[in-house]
């Protein structure tokens, strides 16, 4: 879970009981101050009552409470209701209004005020108004929160880019605090990395480049040897290193050059890899295609993934043809052949073969292994019935 949608959680949780808390404060306090002022207007209307005769008593009263005579009859929700002798003292309040009414009924008199506790209204009032107030600042801070954090988003998206192979990706986020360090302290790696990742390209293109120029000019000295014996012992020097050149160099350029994404299908991708092989006996080869599925990636990084595990089958298998399948979203390669020694994970590190008698580096499944993982796919290995099978499945 992201931490913006643990802070949502937080923030949803914390509301909920700060709205509940609130609603019930609220409710608390509204039965309070209708207890209060039923119990303080009971006596009032009592004291009206009892006075019900005396006008000049009455306006006393009225003045001392604030009260306001009223000629309509509004509707009210009772709070108290008392039956006297020859009539009735009732105290109401109306819906959704802070007024309360006190309704006083004596034989024939009748007398209705209507009137409001102002200070215990007005602390009611404020009350709310902190909670709300509390509430509110609850938002900002979570809005605050997130906008603190929002960079994060943006550091992460970088970071990802980054770990892809873009080596120009910068965070560029310029703050004071601890996220505008963190993006600084990743800018200042990025430079140092590309710098020296594109040192070691251009060592490397340059190494490559003076190897080969040797080992053309062995080449063509080779031919001038007259000892036909010495003449191939060189010939198998010269293409040795001509192979491990290029190998090496393909590795490194795996780890940094991006791929160019495509579609295409398996069966355009099997003839391409078969093609970089130039095999002169067609035979040794038996292809099955069931299922001419589309695969979107690299053809030329994903026909040289192929062809290294082809050229693999070939040079380990003990009766032909090898078999390359195409089947469900998966391409095969199975070939008669003893079951490895190790688990497939050994085999693709550099340098490692399942027979050191057999030519070659032990790289090519490791050129195999890196390609893959820059199409995010895996390499499944299975012995079945004497066969190796390697296996490539596609989403």
């Amino acid at each position: 879970m992201s931490l913006f949608k643990k802070i949502t959680i937080l923030f949803i949780i914390s509301f909920t009981l700060m709205t509940i808390i609130g609603l019930w404060i609220d409710n608390i306090n509204s039965n309070r101050l209708e207890n209060v002022i039923k119990d303080k207007y009971k006596k009032v209307a009592n004291e009206l009552f009892i006075n019900i005769d005396n006008n000049n008593k009455i306006e006393i009263i009225e003045e001392r409470y604030g009260l306001k005579k009223i000629s309509s009859n509004k509707s009210i929700n009772i709070l108290h209701k008392e039956n006297l002798t020859f009539g009735y003292i009732i105290i109401g309040k109306q819906s959704f209004e802070d007024e309360f009414i006190i309704k006083i009924k004596y034989l024939d008199d009748e007398l209705i005020y209507e009137t409001q506790d102002e200070q215990n209204i007005t602390d009611k009032y404020i009350l709310n108004i902190l909670i709300f107030i509390d509430i509110s600042v609850l938002i900002l801070i979570f809005l605050y929160i997130f906008k603190l954090l929002s960079p994060l988003k943006k550091i992460n998206v970088k970071m990802k880019e980054f770990s892809e192979g873009n080596l120009e990706t910068r965070i560029n986020i310029h703050s004071n605090d601890e996220i505008g360090t963190l993006a600084n302290s990743f800018d200042n790696m990025a430079d140092n990395l590309e710098n020296l990742i594109k040192t070691r390209e251009v060592l490397l293109r340059d190494i490559g480049h003076e190897l080969r120029t040797p080992i053309a000019k062995g080449k063509f000295a080779i031919e001038k040897i007259e000892n036909i014996s010495q003449k191939e012992i060189f010939k198998k020097i010269f293409s040795d290193l001509e192979i491990l050149t290029n190998d090496l160099i393909e590795l490194e350029k795996l780890n940094t050059e991006n791929l160019k994404i495509k579609k295409f299908s398996v069966e355009t991708l099997i003839l391409t890899s078969l093609q970089k092989l130039y095999i002169e006996d067609e035979s040794l080869v038996q292809l099955k295609i069931d299922d001419n599925f589309n695969i979107n990636a690299d053809l030329y990084y994903l026909s040289i993934a192929i062809k290294n595990l082809i050229d693999n089958a070939l040079k380990y298998s003990k009766s032909y043809p090898i078999i390359i399948k195409a089947q469900n979203k998966t391409l095969s390669i199975m070939n008669n052949a003893e079951r490895l020694d190790k688990d497939i994970s050994h085999y693709l590190q550099p340098f490692t073969q399942q027979d050191s008698k057999k030519e070659g580096f032990g790289l090519g499944l490791s050129i195999v292994s890196k390609i893959l993982e820059k199409h995010k796919l895996t390499l499944e290995y299975d012995y079945i019935e004497s066969n190796n099978i390697f296996s490539i499945k596609y989403n």
